[in-house]
């Protein structure tokens, strides 16, 4: 069985909001979970499989084919710094 687990980091402009979401098993492709986003009128910051990030203070979510896992929200612009990403005090960083 193919590992779709995958974590977004997104910002709305109109919205000013900005958020950290997974998906453990929704979406078959990374480009379907990207997508949903770009519909939803955000840019999309960061996205990776789970090989492509560490986990950091976000617990892997168990798997969900129904749902998107909100991890993380807040206004404004993500904190993405060297390939740290930090909202609100949830933090992860994505695999060189």
């Amino acid at each position: 069985m193919e590992n779709n687990y995958y974590r977004i980091t997104a910002y709305n402009k109109d919205l000013n909001v900005c958020l950290i979401a997974d998906s453990n098993g929704k979406f078959e492709k990374l480009w379907q979970f990207s997508s949903f986003f770009v519909c939803k009128g955000f840019e999309i910051i960061a996205v990776g499989k789970e090989e492509n990030f560490s986990f950091g203070n976000i617990p892997k979510a168990n798997a969900d084919r129904n749902n998107i896992l909100l991890r993380a929200c807040a206004k404004g612009r993500p904190n993405v710094t060297d390939g740290k990403i930090k909202i609100r005090g949830k933090r992860y960083s994505l695999n060189p």
